[in-house]
């Protein structure tokens, strides 16, 4: 009897960890307006430097093509070190939203298409100085 009971807690722990865990997108993480953000800030995670973007046509530019990328839950969700990029966002200089390519809110995922090109070409292609 015990041992019944020790499997369906183990078996109802599992079911209820795993509850949550959805294909998102950006807008079903931030739950304000995404047209509010007035300021970006990406963090390159292998060399500390960031930039901040202030304009509103690269902000909209920006948040339209990571817009409509799906994220997709990881099934391994053992902690990681590291990132490539980190993303700020800002409504009037209050931090709204902050996100990893491969982590939202401690959930670790993987995105379709590829967050990373998309991040990382517009961090190179923008020329802004912090």
């Amino acid at each position: 009897m015990k041992i019944k009971t020790l499997i369906f807690s183990f078996v109802f722990l599992f079911l209820l960890a795993s509850c949550g865990l959805e294909t998102k997108q950006l807008n079903d993480f931030y739950k304000k307006d995404l047209d509010d953000v007035t300021m970006i800030v990406i963090l390159d995670g292998r060399t500390g430097n960031k930039k901040t973007i202030m304009d509103k046509k690269l902000i909209s530019d920006f948040l339209s093509e990571i817009r409509d990328i799906q994220f997709i839950p990881e099934k391994n969700q053992e902690q990681r070190k590291g990132f490539q990029y980190s993303v700020i966002l800002f409504q009037n200089d209050v931090e709204t939203f902050k996100f990893e390519l491969t982590q939202v809110n401690g959930i670790y995922y993987y995105t379709k298409p590829d967050i990373y090109p998309i991040v990382d070409d517009f961090y190179k292609r923008i020329d802004v100085r912090d």
